[in-house]
């Protein structure tokens, strides 16, 4: 049996442009018990390779820089994005906020004034129901009052009336009274209007009312104006107060005033001479100024002079 050795095969490191550092050559030689021989050359082809290689790669790190660099440009594009976002957000939220409690703020003062002036509404409220309280309290006091007087006079009317009636009897027993006039008066008004007024009395001696018609003219030198009477017709049983307004004619002055008075068998005729008193001061402006007729009795300085004709 034949053996046949074959040539021991040697691994050769290409030799790199660059040398290589003695660490380097340092462990190599430490971890290999090659001896130590010169590197053999590289062919150009082999060199070539090599150069592409390394290009190759750095092109390649280069792109991974470039990448890392745009996720880095993305992500910084991001946060500043958001940081922007929420800055103007922000913003917007708090002006927002702030103009909420500015409005807020005049509310809360307008609802203040409301308030106060709804105690100051509810202090003159009060105010208003104690006097309301108070005169009510006086009018119920005055009204008592006007009761108890209205009581106490009809008592007095129902004694006066008593009295009259006693009084009446008594004259009648003696004959009755004959017609006459109590009281007269004439009272300038507003617009050449006048006002009249006659208190006539008589009691027949059969005791019974009769009918009593009043004709009242005005008198000057040459004519004589019948005054119209509403009404011209009365009943006397006692005393009848004759009240009444009418409008001077145009251009008539009267002298003296006539008064026809008419009841049962009897007549009687008086003339008052027209003497009137200067203008009243606080005369109204206008008739519808004027209060109703004044029914109560004449006083005694209002009777005129007069001269009485009875038939």
């Amino acid at each position: 049996m034949r053996v046949k050795n074959a040539p021991r095969l040697r691994f050769q490191l290409p030799r790199f442009p660059c040398p290589v550092p003695a660490s380097v050559s340092t462990g190599l030689s430490q971890t290999t018990d090659l001896p130590q021989q010169p590197l053999p050359l590289v062919p150009k082809h082999t060199r070539r390779m090599i150069s592409f290689q390394s290009v190759g790669g750095s092109q390649q790190g280069a792109g991974t820089w470039l990448l890392a660099l745009f996720v880095v440009a993305v992500l910084v594009t991001a946060i500043v994005g958001l940081m922007l976002g929420h800055k103007l957000g922000y913003q917007r939220g708090y002006y927002s906020l702030q103009n909420e409690t500015k409005e807020a703020a005049v509310n809360n003062e307008q609802a203040s004034k409301e308030l106060k002036d709804l105690r100051i509404s509810h202090k003159i409220l009060t105010n208003q129901v104690a006097t309301a309280k108070q005169e009510l309290t006086i009018s119920l006091t005055n009204l008592d009052e006007l009761r108890q007087t209205q009581r106490a006079l009809k008592v007095e009317n129902k004694q006066v009336s008593q009295l009259n009636e006693l009084y009446a009897k008594l004259l009648i027993e003696k004959g009755g009274m004959p017609l006459q006039v109590l009281g007269a008066k004439i009272d300038p008004l507003p617009e050449s209007a006048f006002e009249y007024g006659f208190d006539v009395g008589m009691l027949s001696d059969d005791g019974q009312a009769k009918n009593l018609t009043v004709i009242m003219t005005l008198q000057d030198k040459d004519n004589f104006i019948e005054v119209p009477l509403d009404p011209a017709n009365y009943v006397i049983e006692g005393i009848v107060r004759i009240r009444g307004r009418f409008v001077m004619p145009a251009r008539f002055k009267p002298l003296q005033i006539k008064l026809s008075l008419e009841a049962g068998d009897q007549q009687v005729e008086q003339l008052y001479d027209w003497s009137l008193g200067d203008r009243v001061d606080d005369m109204p402006l206008s008739l519808l100024d004027l209060p109703e007729v004044d029914a109560s009795p004449i006083a005694a300085d209002k009777v005129t002079d007069k001269k009485e004709t009875p038939k």
